[in-house]
């Protein structure tokens, strides 16, 4: 093509012969689709046929793990509460409680000594003004009192160092009187003697002289017993008088001075009750409102105190804000009964905060379970507290946190996955690969921390085992079997099955205990104790619906409540049905009938129900699969 014929081409782009394809046959395009299909065809062969025909045959997705010993860390992941190591708590001291009319703002600093809290100060007002009345009256009294006090006290000395004094003088003086009396009487009696005898003096003057002699005597007698009557007699009577009153007096001081400090005491602590009301930051800190529910408390069950917040009423103690020390905290967390005997103080923890990581260790575990609710009686938890070690700045309190307890660290452990372990009849088991098949291998466990369990006997090292045994094998999907029982197998062997000639199935196919999480399981096997004594509840004797009889500890051929064993009290109801408080022969034999009719009833005697075991005489309990897994 020249160069002409190009530029005069250019204009119209004409290019009708550019694309050779168009000239191609479309069976081109037949035979590369079928290519391609023969290529898929092929390669879905191929992995049919030799990738796939190393799996397992009864299922495809096998998944499998290698048995290989390697460190095991066994834990314990719980979550719970950022809290202060540190709280300083304010309290509500009013007596009788009190409103709140005002509180600082939730989650604010403070400073020390900053007003925080103001309760609501008139009844306590009200009460101060009463007892300040009070308290001035029982001042009166007691100033009263000791004036009085002091009067008595003054009376004893007046008597003693005065009045007494005075009355002696006075006798004494009356005797000195009475004396010269009847000295000048007896002279003058000698004088008209010698002038009687002389014819001076008249008899009639003798006799008036005698006369006034013995007037002086019997006036000196008097005088001197005036003086004895008042030395002996009057001034010990008056002192007794005077220093009882006195006593009086300071005993009427003393219960007037208590009366006075009880008022007074009532005063003061109103006025420091009235103080109270205003309440200031013992130190600087962010206040938190002591508004925290217990550990299971909601508000379907258990305890809440009086939420805080302005109008609210606070009880007296009740703690109204937390003022938490923040480059102290730790972490409160609450452990399953089943696990809290493995956690000891000192143990090392992992604290996860909003996905910062913290390390810690356990500090104390609580001895007593934490109050539970009414719709959670039975979960019995621990409170546990876990330290937060290093810088905790950024954290506040009631953040939540993810704890993780290391138990115990086993550096050569054979474990497997927790998905290739099935438990069955209270026993575990797995499957191991072999060239014939899935191989199911009882296993004796130990310790797990939720993710592989430890396994101390069942399995080699080097052995495949299958990850997911129940989606592979059917054998690892069987259930066993669950026969509900009545309430009446529970006297299967106390009541006897006519005659109790049928032997005890083998201990393997009843019903054990399965371990919790992190405990040793024991390989179940062996036979159980057959026959035993007649009448023995839980084995079988030869004696029939006289077998209870055995218990019969009176010998009055009847049983009581109390003599019945602790499993079976709960079912004796059911033995008295006149519901005299005893189940006598003919009660017994009921039973035993009615038992016989719901056997026959179940079925034939091949099917019945599997007879309880030694360790749990009364069978399971109706709606437990597997003789109680529903009970753990």
């Amino acid at each position: 093509m020249t160069a002409e014929n190009q530029t005069d081409s250019l204009p119209t782009f004409t290019i009708t012969e550019a694309p050779p394809t168009r000239r191609r046959s479309p069976w081109l395009y037949v035979f590369a689709l079928a290519g391609l299909g023969v290529l898929i065809w092929g390669g879905i062969y191929f992995y049919e046929t030799v990738i796939a025909s190393g799996k397992s045959a009864e299922g495809r997705g096998t998944l499998t793990y290698e048995v290989v010993r390697s460190p095991l860390q066994v834990t314990i992941t719980v979550d719970g509460n950022v809290e202060s190591a540190s709280n300083v708590e304010v309290k509500c001291r009013v007596a009788g409680g009190s409103t709140v009319l005002w509180i600082v703002e939730d989650g604010k600093f403070v400073e020390e000594g900053e007003e925080i809290v103001r309760l609501d100060t008139s009844a306590i007002e009200d009460k101060l003004n009463s007892q300040r009345i009070v308290y001035e009256k029982a001042l009166a009294t007691q100033i009263q009192a000791q004036e009085d006090l002091e009067a008595t006290k003054i009376s004893v000395k007046e008597y003693e160092e005065g009045t007494f004094v005075e009355l002696l003088q006075q006798a004494e003086a009356g005797i000195r009187i009475a004396l010269e009396n009847l000295r000048s009487a007896e002279n003058t009696l000698n004088y008209s003697q010698r002038m009687a005898r002389k014819g001076f003096v008249s008899s009639l003057q003798r006799e008036a002289d005698e006369f006034a002699v013995e007037r002086a005597k019997l006036d000196l007698d008097a005088a001197n017993t005036k003086k004895k009557v008042l030395v002996d007699f009057t001034k010990e009577k008056t002192l007794k008088d005077l220093v009882a009153k006195r006593e009086a007096a300071a005993a009427r001081l003393r219960s007037e001075q208590a009366s006075l400090q009880l008022e007074k005491a009532r005063l003061d602590r109103l006025q420091e009750q009235l103080k109270n009301c205003v309440i200031t930051a013992p130190q600087k800190g962010m206040v938190v409102y002591a508004n925290a529910f217990d550990s299971h408390g909601s508000r379907f069950g258990g305890s809440q105190q009086n939420q805080v917040g302005e109008g609210a009423m606070i009880r007296e103690s009740q703690a109204l804000v937390r003022l938490p020390d923040l480059s102290k905290m730790q972490v409160k967390v609450t452990i399953h009964e089943s696990r809290v005997e493995d956690v000891r103080p000192g143990l090392p923890a992992q604290v996860v905060i909003q996905d910062q990581e913290y390390k810690g260790k356990v500090l104390s575990i609580a001895n007593q379970p934490q109050p539970t609710s009414w719709f959670s009686a039975n979960v019995k938890e621990y409170a546990t507290t876990i330290s937060i070690e290093g810088e905790t700045s950024g954290l506040k309190p009631g953040m939540t946190a993810k704890v993780t307890i290391l138990i115990d660290n086993v550096t050569d452990a054979l474990s497997l996955p927790v998905s290739a372990v099935v438990e069955q009849k209270n026993q575990f088991y797995c499957w191991v690969k072999t060239p014939q098949g899935p191989s199911r291998r009882p296993l004796k466990l130990g310790r797990t921390n939720d993710k592989v369990i430890e396994v101390i006997d069942g399995v080699k090292e080097g052995e495949v085992v299958i990850r997911n045994p129940r989606a592979i094998v059917e054998e690892a999907r069987e259930e066993p079997p669950f026969e509900k029982q009545s309430e009446d197998t529970r006297f299967e062997g106390a009541l006897g099955t006519g005659g109790g000639t049928e032997p005890s199935a083998p201990a393997a196919q009843q019903p054990q205990a399965g371990p919790p999480a992190g405990k040793t399981v024991a390989p179940s096997g062996g036979e159980a104790p057959q026959g035993g004594p007649p009448g023995e509840p839980g084995k079988r004797g030869g004696r029939g619906s006289l077998d209870l009889l055995e218990l019969d500890k009176d010998g009055d051929k009847k049983l009581s409540r109390e003599e019945l064993p602790e499993r079976l009290q709960d079912m004796f109801e059911r033995l008295d049905t006149n519901g005299d408080g005893f189940a006598d022969e003919a009660e017994l034999r009921e039973m035993r009938r009615r038992f016989t009719e719901g056997r026959g009833a179940a079925g034939p005697k091949g099917s019945r129900p599997e007879s309880p075991s030694k360790d749990d005489p009364a069978g399971s309990e109706p709606g437990n699969a597997e003789g109680g897994r529903g009970s753990r």
